[in-house]
């Protein structure tokens, strides 16, 4: 097949092509080279690593020109390009709007009135669209937790509570029947390019899904990015003998999923042989404390560089969230393949070998969500 990716020369989009290279389709990638992600531009690591039997084009998909240079011929189409940060999509949400929701609903606008040959869709939402996720009360009931209290978390209270009762929420797996209520302006776009995929694209006859990836991790992830991926922020600063302030308490969770296998769960919805237009989890359903996280690095690395606790908090982070990722395994054939352990220690020897240097990057964002009154 001929499979259009874009965002395809990022983290996920760099090793899909890989892996769909090695399955002789034919790759065509539609990417900025977002200097956020690719620091050194054409020559970033992402880049470089890139199959050279890819063709990559640089361009925007939020400019018809350049669709229109990379639509013909296309198959599939696995529509990765986004504005990823949840905190920076909370003082840009302007742009955060026009890249995600603009970018979306221009290249379907194409398929709706162009002739083409895309069969499928793929597109990639996210865990945010659950906001607090599912959690359960006192009695058992599911509860859909609304976003945390500021003044509650100013005092120390970082969980959910009940509202009725006043005690602590316990997490449950998030599946895909569960109530969707973003609490960030990034969870916002992603819910509405997903809705936009599965309806445009049922309507038009083009098969269509939408992957709530978890918390993607692993080898490749941009190591300066300061909005994305607290594995790449800790590495940093482990590494250059800084010390590691930890929002809240530490005991905040995600669900770490490793690259190869979102890359796996990605190929099995191209290659799925019966039509579909569904969403799905993909994660592994095993939730990784903060804290865990800092100190696994801090082990892996063998520094000494201090890790405290701070209290502080950003205005629309979630506590919690593990994925239910049974109904990926049932229709897929999904099966998560990589624990943390196997895969912090393959992406924390990776990071050695890139030798990162010390960057005031992570501190410049936050000071820029003091400054909004973001960060608390």
């Amino acid at each position: 097949m001929h499979i259009l990716i874009t965002g395809g020369a990022g983290f996920i989009g760099s090793n899909l092509s890989k892996a769909l290279i090695n399955k002789a389709h034919q790759i065509t990638l539609l990417d900025t080279i977002s200097p956020q992600i690719h620091k050194d531009g054409i020559h970033s690591f992402l880049v470089k690593q890139l199959p050279k039997e890819v063709k990559l084009v640089v361009g925007d998909v939020c400019k018809r020109e350049d669709w229109l240079k990379v639509l013909p011929t296309v198959d599939v189409i696995v529509h990765l390009a986004a504005e990823t940060g949840t905190g920076q999509s909370m003082y840009q949400i302007e742009h955060y709007s026009a890249v995600n929701i603009g970018g979306t609903s221009l290249m379907l606008d194409l398929l709706t009135n162009t002739t083409h040959s895309v069969k499928k869709v793929i597109v990639a939402s996210s865990r945010a669209i659950y906001g607090e996720g599912t959690y359960t009360n006192e009695a058992g009931n599911l509860v859909y937790p609304a976003q945390r209290n500021e003044q509650d978390m100013l005092k120390g209270v970082f969980d959910p509570i009940d509202q009725d009762t006043g005690k602590p929420l316990q997490m449950k797996l998030t599946d895909e029947t569960s109530k969707i209520h973003p609490t960030s302006v990034y969870g916002i776009t992603k819910q509405v390019q997903e809705q936009l995929v599965l309806t445009v694209c049922g309507a038009l006859g083009i098969d269509a899904i939408a992957y709530r990836y978890q918390n993607v991790y692993g080898p490749g992830q941009s190591l300066t990015n300061p909005y994305t991926g607290i594995l790449s922020i800790f590495s940093n600063l482990l590494l250059n003998n800084q010390a590691v302030n930890i929002f809240e308490d530490g005991l905040e969770s995600r669900d770490f999923v490793y690259i190869d296998d979102v890359v796996n769960a990605t190929v099995l919805g191209i290659e799925h042989p019966q039509p579909i237009n569904e969403a799905f989890n993909i994660g592994t359903g095993t939730p990784t404390t903060v804290m865990e996280v800092a100190q696994t690095l801090q082990t892996l690395y063998g520094t000494n560089s201090p890790i405290s606790v701070t209290g502080n908090f950003r205005i629309g982070d979630i506590r919690h969230n593990a994925a239910d990722i049974r109904k990926a395994t049932e229709i897929l054939g999904y099966t998560p393949k990589t624990d943390f352990k196997t895969g912090v220690a393959a992406f924390a020897s990776w990071v050695q070998e890139q030798k990162p240097e010390k960057s005031d990057a992570f501190e410049q964002s936050l000071a820029t969500m003091a400054e909004k009154g973001l960060l608390k």
